[in-house]
């Protein structure tokens, strides 16, 4: 089984780098993984790692963000996110010549929202995987089985603001996630239907900032939304 999704590294770094030219100095992006294996048995999905181009389009990322600030990375616990992780910071290392912290594991990078796992993949093979996101931000899935959307969303933003707030002087904070993550955060902070707005690509990115003490958010398909 192969899925196709768009590489969008560039997309992700010119949005970073347009902020950064603009002085902007505090700044968290949670982006998507880099293209990975798929499986038909859904037990096998959390088992998932990073293809050949997966493994090249990473350390590729790490290597095209700029030398400064320095990057601090977290991830998913997922194995594809880890993996991600690894190399990006390998990227980053080999090009700069410098060192920087180790991947930190948090579960709000990974799908939390996520209740009740049997019920969701019974609904999933039913509805395929953007009719059921559809079903879950109308509020037509039930909270035992996934976190209420919105909410998602706001933990989501909670957890990338309070990256900018923790970060050192001259960092910036490389949060490797999925694109069901993402998604929700495009749905209600951006105002970006999954419909209309398209597939989460691999490396594909949504960027929190800081600006005169308020808190904004982006992406490549949108102007600065304050939060």
């Amino acid at each position: 089984m192969t899925q196709k999704y768009e590489l969008r590294t560039k997309q992700t770094i010119d949005t970073i780098n347009h902020l950064l030219d603009n002085g902007i100095k505090k700044i968290s992006v949670i982006i998507r993984h880099s293209d990975r294996f798929f499986t038909e048995n859904p037990k096998l999905e959390p088992f998932m790692g990073l293809t050949d181009n997966g493994k090249k389009f990473a350390v590729d990322f790490g290597a095209t963000i700029r030398s400064r600030p320095l990057p601090k990375i977290s991830s998913s616990f997922l194995g594809r996110c880890i993996e991600t992780s690894f190399l990006i910071d390998k990227g980053y290392t080999n090009k700069n010549n410098r060192v920087i912290e180790h991947n930190c594991i948090n579960d709000v990078l990974a799908p939390f929202y996520v209740k009740d796992t049997q019920k969701a993949i019974h609904h999933i093979e039913k509805q395929g995987n953007k009719g059921f996101l559809r079903n879950w931000f109308d509020n037509r899935i039930d909270e035992s089985i996934m976190e209420n959307p919105e909410r998602t969303s706001d933990l989501l933003s909670e957890f990338m603001i309070e990256q900018i707030k923790n970060l050192k002087e001259n960092q910036i904070a490389i949060c490797i996630s999925h694109d069901w993550n993402i998604y929700p955060l495009k749905e209600f902070k951006l105002g970006l239907k999954l419909e209309t707005a398209g597939d989460v690509g691999y490396l594909d990115g949504v960027v929190f900032f800081e600006k005169k003490n308020q808190y904004y958010i982006t992406n490549y398909q949108t102007s600065p939304i304050l939060l």
